[in-house]
Parts: C-alpha cells; sequence; structure tokens
C-alpha cells in the first residue's frame, strides 16, 4: 500500500460552479469535504464549514447546479452542509480518476481559496501513478508527502494550504509577529508578491485554523 498526500490544481471546466461559492468569497474561513457520492447524478456533499456559514448558505439559494442543501450548525462558526447538485462530466471524471482500482480517497479534502485542493489517496503504487498520469489536460497535481506513519494531516500546520503556510512563514521572517511588529500586511504582502488584502485574507484564515486546532488540543 502507498500513502500520498497531493494537491490537485482542477481545471477550470472540471471544478463544479459551486465551488467558486465555497472557496471565492469571504464569508467561510475554512472548507472541508467530509463524504461524497458521484456515482449518479445528482452528485451530494458533506461539507464542514467554518465561518459565515448562514451568509454562505443564502448565496446557494440563487444558485442553479444547487438543487438542495441543509445547514447543520455545530457551534463556534461551525456547521456540516449537506449539499446536493449538479456537476459535469469534467468534474465527474476528475473525481473517478482517484478513485479507480485500489484507490481511496481519504476525507477529508481541504478545500483552498485559489481553487486547488488537498488530500491523501492510499492504494497500489501502480494505481497512485495511473491516477496521477490519467489527470485530463489542463489539471496539474503537487506531491505534498509520500508514505509516513498517518493518513490525515499530521498537525495544524498540515491542514493549511500552501499559500497559507508561505504567509505565516513571510510573516514571522519579517518580524510581523514581534512584539513591535516590525512589519505590517502591506510588507508581507509585497515579499510574497500579491494584494495586501490577499495577504491578510491569507493569515486571517490561518491564524483562525492555528487557534481552532489548539483549542481543540486543549479540550483534549
Amino acid at each position: 500500500m502507498k500513502r500520498v498526500r497531493i494537491t490537485l490544481d482542477p481545471d477550470e471546466a472540471a471544478q463544479p460552479p459551486v465551488y467558486e461559492r465555497l472557496t471565492g468569497g469571504n464569508a467561510l474561513e475554512s472548507v472541508r469535504i467530509l463524504n461524497w457520492n458521484v456515482a449518479n447524478p445528482p452528485a451530494t456533499f458533506l461539507l464542514r464549514l467554518t465561518g459565515d456559514y448562514e451568509s454562505f448558505g443564502a448565496t446557494l439559494e440563487g444558485d442553479e447546479t444547487v438543487e438542495d442543501y441543509e445547514l447543520f450548525p455545530v457551534g463556534d462558526g461551525t456547521c456540516h452542509c449537506y449539499l446536493v447538485g449538479r456537476v459535469g462530466p469534467a468534474a465527474r471524471a476528475l473525481f473517478e480518476n482517484f478513485t479507480r482500482g485500489s484507490l481511496l480517497t481519504v476525507p477529508p479534502i481541504e478545500c483552498h481559496d485559489d481553487g486547488r485542493s488537498t488530500y491523501t489517496i492510499v492504494g497500489t503504487a501502480e494505481d497512485v501513478q495511473a491516477a496521477v498520469d490519467g489527470l485530463p489536460p489542463g489539471s496539474s497535481v503537487t506531491v505534498e508527502q509520500v508514505g509516513g506513519t498517518r493518513v490525515t494531516p499530521d498537525d495544524a500546520l498540515g491542514r493549511l494550504s500552501g499559500r497559507q503556510r508561505e504567509a505565516l512563514a513571510t510573516a514571522v521572517a519579517l518580524g510581523y509577529y514581534d512584539t513591535d511588529r516590525s512589519a505590517t500586511c502591506e510588507t508581507v504582502a509585497a515579499e510574497m508578491g500579491c494584494a495586501t488584502p490577499t495577504a491578510a485574507e491569507h493569515l486571517r484564515k490561518a491564524e483562525a485554523m492555528l487557534v481552532r486546532s489548539a483549542l481543540e488540543d486543549f479540550g483534549d
């Protein structure tokens, strides 16, 4: 058996329209896909959402690709969302590509605000390689980790997107978290080569994830 943690960057045609609503706005701090069924239309998903999920729910009302949804609050700005919607052939093929042969996708799928997603697949080395080689044109995959003793993120940092980790590392290196705060969001953004609001958003989401993780550990 081979365990591989990957980040998938799908072609635009393979991205379900609702994905942009999930990750492209400012309402939600984190989005995880816990379970899914794309075997037959319509597709169904169980999501774990953190942030202003009520505002997000309101945006689904006018989405023609969403057939049904229900929010189940679990506290601390977090809810589960049962979502039923339509996905195109390209998106369905992309999901099926990582369930071929012996492969299993290990939830949660971490959804990033740049359209990518990170998760672990488990299976034979041959089937893992076949899935990577079988990506449709326009989609790409980055191998984050091979092997290891666990198939889920080992710590809170493992739950962050690449850009969120980059933003934190840049902020620390520049002194953003020093007592006298010798750097600003503008400084971090300039170093990362992105807009200031983008850098601020990466930092905010990363900080929120680390704080939630620390509280979860404290609760244990």
